[in-house]
């Protein structure tokens, strides 16, 4: 039923409920390949030996990642010129495909179960195609979003997708802990049948849910703000009457379009502040280092003593504080505003690391350890990782948001590939050395939001432009 002052609140939260799938499937392919990555690596070493450097992988483990810039990069593009709901569909096909060739790089082709460097090449494609579809999706989910919502809720919103991406992290964490469950009773059994079959099973499962994305996204309507951009302001319209009720969608639509006919030729109209400020609050959500703990959790808990399938649990138990600490973000993020969530975040993020540190340093293992790498994920889930998200989103003017997201999501993910790629080397040079570059990292995140970031708290898409104009 539609309100005719505040529209109809089921239908928003249907749309923004398919659009967070592809957050869904963002947090479950890139973390699916923290149960696999120690089986790959089993896998890939008895087939070509020394060849099989520990560089090599570390490419392998985060070479999804070369894929999320490309994907990242090119979402302003395919957002631009085919819209939000398409550039989701891409998403959802890449996605698909990634996960069955993931699943099969052999593809028919080459001899079943034997490394190679031919398959390892093929396993990397079919990963950095899969990052491709994490790409678009991490710009177009949020942007998608934050265009189709009203603005006192549009935080909120948009934060849910950051619960969707944890979200997806923990159920493909807790499949990981199942797959790996069924494959045999016997601790060698067990190993034996990871190296042969079970990392094939973790990334196939992407299939199933990435098949229900693509189907829903066909039902969804495109963003009201991209449908004026391209002239189509009656269908606009309809959809603002619907999600923010008839009395208010004019008011909208007239706003949109005010600033849709404001210049919009290149990146820096409104300036290289903006710009800056995007690409630094993407670079700093990844230097504090949490993809590292979300790639590497299985490994970094077997390192302080934990068995293969303790391990994998404590992965499940971070992934369930995980989503409690997105949870006090979506509820927070409107009331208290970006900038103290920030903060505050970065704070607690600092004093993890630091005790992360001083335990390294000092060989104390065990519960001390997973109760600060709590601390840290915690403090990160509750700001930066939905914060950063939804500023992303909104903090750009209508006219240069598809290219300034776009520019914003591909240093986020060239930051993520650097800092996930370079830790095996980092962590075999001093494991509580890596840990204060973390910690250092998390100090400057909080100067930088302190001293440089605005306030977009209750602000429409549309005052974005009046903010930078300032």
């Amino acid at each position: 039923m539609t309100d005719s002052k505040t529209g109809s609140r089921l239908y928003l939260f249907s749309v923004v409920l398919v659009a967070i799938i592809g957050g869904l499937l963002f947090g479950y392919d890139t973390a699916v390949v923290s149960g696999a990555e120690k089986a790959l690596e089993n896998f890939f070493q008895g087939g070509l030996g020394a060849l099989y450097t520990s560089g090599w992988h570390g490419f392998t483990a985060s070479s999804a990642l070369l894929g999320c810039v490309i994907g990242g990069a090119i979402s302003g593009l395919l957002a631009s010129r085919f819209g939000r709901k398409r550039s989701l569909l891409i998403a959802a096909v890449l996605f698909f495909v990634s996960a069955l060739g993931s699943w099969c790089p052999e593809s028919g082709v080459l001899p079943y179960g034997q490394a190679s460097k031919t398959l390892l090449v093929v396993f990397n494609f079919y990963r950095i195609l899969g990052g491709i579809g994490v790409g678009l999706a991490s710009a177009v989910c949020p942007m998608y979003i934050a265009e189709i919502s009203p603005a006192k809720i549009r935080g909120t919103l948009v934060s849910c997708n950051q619960f969707a991406i944890i979200f997806g992290m923990l159920v493909v964490y807790f499949a990981n802990y199942m797959i790996r469950n069924s494959l045999g009773d016997s601790t060698e059994a067990v190993q034996s049948a990871m190296n042969a079959i079970g990392w094939r099973r973790m990334f196939v499962s992407e299939a199933f849910p990435a098949g229900i994305f693509g189907l829903l996204v066909l039902f969804i309507p495109e963003t009201p703000r991209f449908l004026a951009l391209k002239g189509r302001d009656e269908k606009a319209y309809s959809i603002l009457a619907h999600i923010n009720g008839p009395d208010e969608a004019r008011s909208i639509l007239d706003q949109i379009k005010a600033t849709v006919h404001e210049k919009r030729e290149h990146i820096f109209a409104y300036g290289i502040a903006v710009v800056v400020i995007g690409i630094l609050l993407s670079f700093f959500q990844q230097a504090v280092g949490i993809n590292v703990v979300l790639y590497y959790a299985p490994r970094i808990f077997e390192n302080m003593g934990a068995s293969g399938d303790a391990s994998m649990m404590q992965t499940v138990v971070m992934g369930v504080v995980n989503i409690i600490f997105t949870v006090v973000a979506i509820f927070t993020v409107d009331r208290m505003g970006r900038k103290p969530l920030l903060i505050i975040g970065s704070v607690g993020m600092m004093i993890g690391m630091i005790a992360l540190a001083a335990l390294s340093f000092t060989d104390s293992i065990g519960m001390a350890a997973l109760v600060f790498i709590i601390i840290y994920t915690a403090s990160f889930m509750m700001s930066w990782g939905p914060i950063c998200w939804v500023l992303i989103a909104e903090i750009f003017p209508n006219t240069i948001r598809s290219q300034a997201v776009a520019i914003a999501v591909a240093a986020q993910w060239i930051s993520n590939f650097l800092v996930s790629a370079t830790f095996p080397s980092l962590s075999a040079w001093s494991v509580g050395g890596t840990y204060c570059i973390y910690a250092l990292m998390s100090l400057l995140s909080a100067l930088f939001v302190w001293r440089w970031v605005p306030e977009t708290k209750g602000k429409t898409l549309e005052e974005m432009s009046q903010l930078w104009k300032k």
